[in-house]
């Protein structure tokens, strides 16, 4: 963003990434609050209530005798006479929030660019940088548009979620005093969203921490589903319909197996939403090992969302202390041993790094077999590492509070996922079963015929 702001050119930069994730902070803080127009849309607002908060904008930004505008093209007009209007010097336009502009019929995409191309172009100080949580938007009417915005995008910047590492030197900055065990946990709830841990106080631990914000009457993040979703989507009900499809199966389901759930099939409806979904980081989609296209397994991968469908969906009323009183519950074990996983296959660098492939070519996937008779055992394999160096890593994670022993029954369990494995793909690579755990594997018998292992410190590599 230094480099766009001294540029010998304009620049035209879209930054984008979910909701929360620290987007406008980035922009503002590079920038030092220091632009020559600043706007964010309103969320929900109608055309003229758009264009009336845009007036309200060029007034603070300085404009005289502003009148609301009739039209995005006179909008923009305005906003390039103002511009004009000014010193020499390079000028910083801040959109934020562009998607909530674009409301029906209102020809906003269009405006934006005739401004740019009749006029920001031909000029050599403009940085216009837009900014939006409805990443599907973004991609697709200014990343991917075909139109008049075609190949006029200078620069792209999507703002990932905090990693382990990131969210460690964070609570470590604020000085929380969490251990890593902590930071994994709150991870496992919140993500590496910025905003999310902000909420975090340091007088608390980290179960007290989540029962404030979640499980009291007015806690920050009551009612954060509803809000995430609503700003990322104009009808959100038919994603949240999707959504919690996929809540009900761990290793995802087909788009058949979607249908069936909703009862109904959306055509090209449903491929739009699924995109999306995948755009904004909520699904994976992923084939399996000898899988055609059309049996994608759609991954619901979003931490906040598991958590909300496992313990505040249908629930009004929490008794104080709740989710204290969760941990020692089937239900809580269940929920971590799923939403270990989840942080794990956000983790799949820092795994390769520990494995020592960092610089190998890797698919990874989950892999599931289904048994064509009654006489056979399913197999299902949480993680698998599809190596260009001719091994297949099966990766099973398992969250625990010490170290974790392979008893004989699981051994024989491990055996027979390779064999059925090997069996049904004939793969002709080595396949090597390594486990992933919080605090590593308890020497034991059946523990050396495990060919590797990560631990929950190899997941904190930056």
């Amino acid at each position: 963003m230094k480099e766009i702001s001294e540029s010998n050119r304009s620049e035209f930069v879209a930054v984008y990434g979910r909701r929360r994730v620290g987007k406008t902070f980035l922009i503002r803080e590079v920038f030092e609050y220091n632009f020559a127009f600043q706007h964010t849309g309103k969320l929900c607002g109608s055309r003229t209530e758009q264009l009336k908060e845009f007036a309200n904008s060029l007034r603070s930004a300085g404009m005289e005798n502003v009148e609301t505008p009739e039209s995005w093209p006179d909008a923009f007009y305005m906003l390039k006479n103002f511009l004009s209007s000014l010193k020499e010097g390079k000028k910083i336009i801040f959109i934020d929030e562009l998607p909530w502009m674009d409301t029906p019929s209102s020809k906003f995409v269009n405006a934006l660019e005739h401004f740019w191309n009749s006029w920001a172009t031909m000029r050599k100080d403009i940085v216009l940088i837009v900014c939006g949580s409805a990443t599907s938007w973004i991609i697709s009417n200014i990343v991917m548009n075909y139109g008049g915005l075609h190949n006029r995008l200078t620069h792209q910047i999507y703002i990932e979620p905090f990693t382990l590492y990131e969210c460690e030197l964070y609570a470590k900055a604020r000085n929380l005093g969490m251990n890593r065990r902590s930071i994994l946990e709150t991870y496992m709830i919140l993500g590496g969203i910025p905003f999310y841990w902000d909420f975090l106080r340091r007088e608390l631990s980290w179960a007290q921490n989540i029962d404030n914000m979640f499980f009291t009457k007015n806690g920050e993040m009551q009612r954060e589903f509803d809000a995430l979703y609503s700003s990322l989507f104009r009808n959100p009900e038919m994603y949240v319909n999707i959504i919690t499809a996929l809540g009900t199966k761990k290793c995802g389901m087909t788009r058949s197996e979607i249908i069936d759930y909703l009862g109904e099939n959306q055509g090209g409806k449903l491929t739009k939403i699924l995109l999306e979904l995948e755009q904004c980081d909520f699904i994976r989609v992923y084939n399996s090992i000898g899988k055609s296209k059309k049996d994608s397994l759609y991954q619901l991968i979003d931490n906040f969302t598991l958590f909300y469908f496992n313990f505040m969906q249908h629930k009004s009323n929490f008794l104080k202390n709740h989710w204290l009183s969760q941990l020692k519950k089937p239900q809580y074990r269940i929920w971590s041993g799923l939403a270990f996983e989840r942080v794990c296959f956000q983790h799949v660098e820092q795994i390769k790094k520990a494995l020592g492939i960092s610089g190998v070519s890797c698919g990874v996937y989950s892999w599931i077999y289904r048994p064509k008779s009654s006489d056979e055992k399913g197999v299902q394999i949480d993680m698998l590492i599809d190596r260009d160096d001719n091994v297949i890593n099966l990766c099973e994670m398992k969250f625990s509070d010490s170290e974790y022993s392979i008893t004989a029954a699981y051994d024989s369990e491990l055996r027979r996922k390779a064999s059925v494995f090997e069996s049904v793909t004939s793969t002709k690579k080595a396949v090597r079963t390594i486990m992933i755990t919080s605090y590593g594997l308890k020497r034991n018998e059946w523990s050396n015929d495990i060919f590797n292992q990560v631990v929950m410190d190899d997941l904190f590599e930056g």
